[in-house]
């Protein structure tokens, strides 16, 4: 993608999802943009990390037929006896094999999309916003990574009266994180692990700059009308960042900040829905096999984080759980602090 001033009137996506209810208030669609400065291992959306286009072979639709190596102009697919082999240092992206490809088992992921045409697209779901109280969400991958697109696209959905979103983890330069946020209604912000060096060794960064950019936030929030919220958002990963010192800590530094400056905190159960995708693109997933949490796991911790000095109307806990429990999801302003010791 080019780096110039040109940049803010296009950005590389790889998907828009409808109906979603997972990415703020009301019925959204979200809008997933390429590239990520961290590499969390638990990552579920593995083909958002590269800054530029993939190529994935899906295998169950393939059909054999052997038109995606014979297009490839760099030679970098080839069939093997498990199938579609891509060779990562040769492949550029280019979508070629894709274009020939009958039974779409050939899919590019990122594409150049302008921001005006990404309105008119996502424009067409405004009666549903209107309806539920929702709006648009992008997330990623990192929306930082393109501040500039993206802060040209919420300002044009802000014109349209659409409610937005932006999912960020915080791992910017505060000016780039300031880019956007006067077009912004909501900031989803991720907060993963609160110990420094088990923060770099789950996603290659320490959390310095995160921290540091969520009381710089709550600061601009505090002296602007945008953002109206901040929600926290913080993965509960077994064998990770499911730890009660974790939760509690995270706890204990929100607590610290202005009074009212956030106003949900949402534990987020794992997915291990995303094995596939790292098959996808060659790579191997080290969370593959975990077990999703239960929700009397997800409870307990939720527990802590209410009692760990915040208010407590603010915790909530989402996602799927092996138990088939239910979570409170985004009607837990009722829930009260009254959790065991």
């Amino acid at each position: 993608m080019k780096e110039s001033s040109e940049r803010g009137k296009s950005g590389l996506i790889f998907e828009i999802q409808r109906m979603s209810t997972e990415d703020g208030p009301g019925i959204r669609t979200t809008l997933f943009v390429k590239g990520c400065p961290l590499r969390c291992g638990w990552c579920h959306n593995p083909e958002s990390l590269s800054r530029k286009p993939e190529v994935l072979w899906i295998g169950v639709r393939c059909i054999g037929c052997g038109r995606c190596a014979g297009a490839c102009p760099t030679g970098a697919l080839a069939f093997t006896e498990n199938g579609v082999s891509i060779d990562r240092a040769l492949c550029r992206g280019c979508g070629t094999c894709a274009g020939v490809c009958p039974s779409t088992a050939m899919e590019l992921v990122g594409v150049e999309r302008d921001a005006e045409g990404l309105l008119l697209e996502l424009i067409k779901d405004r009666s549903y916003f209107e309806k539920s109280g929702g709006g648009v969400t992008v997330s990623g991958g990192e929306s930082t990574m393109q501040a500039d697109f993206v802060a040209n696209l919420l300002g044009m959905l802000k014109r349209e009266g659409i409610h937005t979103a932006v999912d960020t983890c915080g791992l910017c330069a505060p000016e780039v994180l300031e880019k956007m946020l006067p077009f912004t209604d909501l900031v989803l912000y991720d907060l993963k692990e609160i110990d420094p060096g088990l923060h770099r060794n789950f996603t290659g960064s320490t959390n310095q700059k995160i921290l540091e950019n969520l009381k710089y936030l709550c600061s601009y929030a505090e002296n602007h009308i945008f953002p109206r919220e901040i929600w926290i958002r913080t993965p509960i990963i077994p064998g990770a960042t499911d730890r009660d010192e974790n939760i509690e800590g995270i706890g204990l530094f929100l607590a610290s900040l202005p009074a009212g400056a956030v106003a949900r905190w949402e534990l987020c159960a794992f997915n291990n829905l995303c094995g596939d995708k790292y098959t996808r693109l060659g790579m191997i997933w080290e969370y593959a096999g975990r077990k999703l949490m239960t929700s009397s796991e997800m409870e307990r911790l939720a527990c802590i984080a209410r009692n760990s000095g915040v208010r407590p109307a603010i915790v909530s806990w989402t996602g799927a759980v092996r138990d088939g429990g239910s979570s409170p999801g985004m009607g837990a302003e009722n829930i009260t602090g009254t959790c065991r010791p």
